[in-house]
Formats: structure tokens, sequence, C-alpha cells
């Protein structure tokens, strides 16, 4: 199991391979060697029993203490985590999305560019309408695809994908 120091709201692994091969799906290498995650990342990977977050006073961070930090600096974390969870989980690289105005980005392979970026909502909560058009605008300038992630009580998730459709034939109605 990977280690990784808990510090300032940043987690940062130990400089070791192991931790260098977590690159390629999660967080981003240092200049020492060592990989800074986010605290979505490495909720997840602790829960995947990949990783065990330390704090600065050695003593084990335990998942519980780590999703109430995490919970204190975003709103609706639980919902977000929920998604990026489902994602991973399916096989999809999945990074912030905070340049495109969502939540992620997510990528079908390490080579490919990101294909949708992706707002995740509780099924109780309310899309604003110029919320989604903003977004989606963004996405359709930068070659991407918005991905409406609904979450349900029982956590389970449906993915909208919306795409620009252009009508052929402007007589059309």
């Amino acid at each position: 199991m990977i280690k990784a120091l808990l510090a300032h709201g940043r987690v940062a692994t130990e400089n070791s391979m192991a931790a260098r091969s977590f690159v390629k799906h999660f967080g981003k290498r240092l200049d020492d060697g060592r990989v800074q995650l986010s605290l979505i990342e490495a909720l997840y990977l602790q829960e995947k029993g990949a990783l065990q977050v330390i704090t600065p006073t050695n003593k084990n961070c335990s998942l519980d203490a780590l999703l109430r930090l995490a919970k204190r600096g975003a709103r609706d974390f639980w919902t977000s985590y929920v998604v990026f969870r489902d994602l991973n989980d399916q096989g999809y690289i999945v990074k912030t999305g905070l340049k495109f105005g969502a939540d992620f980005r997510v990528y079908t392979s390490v080579k490919k560019h990101a294909q949708w970026i992706v707002i995740p909502v509780h099924e109780r909560q309310q899309l604003i309408w110029k919320d989604f058009a903003s977004k989606n605008r963004v996405a359709h300038s930068v070659n991407k695809r918005v991905l409406i992630a609904v979450v349900d009580d029982d956590e389970d998730v449906s993915y909208w994908d919306v795409a620009w459709v252009r009508r052929r034939n402007p007589s059309m109605r």
C-alpha cells in the first residue's frame, strides 16, 4: 500500500515507483518524484485500498476523516464523489474540469483528448438553464461534449450525453 501525507488540504504520496504509477490516472507528478493528489482522488484510492493517508502527526487518516475534510471544501462533494467513483470503476480516466466550468473532464484513453466535461447533479437538485447553456457552449468550443451525471438516493448514476444537433434542411419545422 502506498503512503501519502495529508497537509494543508493536499495529499502527496511517498516518492516511489508504485506511487508514480498513479500518474497515468490520478494526480500530478511533483519535481521531487512524489505525486500530488486531490482530496477526491485520495479518497477514491484510499477506499480502494491502494493508499494509506497519514496526518502530519504521523497518525492514520480514516476514510471518514478524509471525507469530512473534503466535504468542507466543496459544495455537493458527495454527489461529485459518487460520479468520480463510478466513472473510474468503469475504466475512464477522470481529471478536474475546473478550467471548463465543470467538475470533471473524462478520457477514454491516456493518449486521447477528453471526450466529455461532466456535470454531477443529484436527482433532486435543479440544474439552471443558463448554467447548463454556458457549460454546453464552452464544451462545444473546445470540442467536448457535456455529460450530465444524475445521482439518485441509492447512489446509482444515470448519464445524459448532450450533443449539438444541426438541422440539415432549414425549411423543416
